[in-house]
């Protein structure tokens, strides 16, 4: 999780707020490897510079606790912002953090939330993750855009994408970015399940 965005850019406010899960991921869908290795991950280069600069455009970021408590490996301290031009929503009916930022909030994984979330205004929502937190907003159809930053590597075990969720869904391919080290930044839109 990078803690800093570098581009000034004119935020885009909409009526109707999506939820964009902007993540990188192996060939074989995991987040991070084993004991949440990331060391595989492509870590610069022009896709990482492209990741930096779109995250300038959310104003507001969710992620559940693992997510979070993994920022603490890169400095991050307890109560503080990752992305210092974000308002931070951490989802988890156990984390206790002291000295919260004015920026930061936990709250509890509760529907009605990530709904009223949803519908202020605002600027898209980033999702950062991670696989659990996820795979339960994708159960509840809340996820409304896939950006995968696709790294070359196989990693064979690790946390996946949507953690444990057997939701089947629909997805289109809305463009595809290819970068240096052969990483790719896909989109996709979530759109209906497939009906079995």
């Amino acid at each position: 999780m990078s803690a800093r965005a570098d581009r000034k850019t004119t935020i885009t406010y909409n009526q109707v707020r999506r939820i964009v899960y902007y993540v990188a991921t192996s060939l074989d869908g995991f987040i991070c490897g084993h004991n949440e290795d990331i060391s595989e991950f492509i870590g610069e280069g022009n896709g990482v510079d492209r990741y930096l600069k779109d995250l300038a455009d959310y104003d507001t970021v969710i992620m559940g606790k693992n997510t979070y408590e993994f920022g603490y490996k890169f400095g991050l301290k307890p109560g503080q912002r990752a992305y210092q031009h974000m308002a931070h929503y951490i989802f988890s009916n156990s984390l206790k953090l002291d000295n919260l930022d004015s920026h930061v909030q936990v709250c509890p994984i509760e529907l009605n939330k990530i709904r009223k979330l949803k519908n202020e205004t605002g600027t898209d929502i980033y999702l950062c993750g991670g696989g659990t937190f996820a795979g339960w907003l994708l159960d509840n159809d809340l996820i409304d855009e896939l950006k995968i930053k696709l790294n070359p590597i196989i990693l064979g075990t690790g946390v996946r994408l949507f953690g444990d969720s057997k939701k089947v869904l629909k997805l289109e391919l809305i463009h595809t970015n290819k970068f240096d080290k052969g990483l790719q930044i896909m989109t996709y839109e979530i759109s209906r399940p497939i009906k079995s």
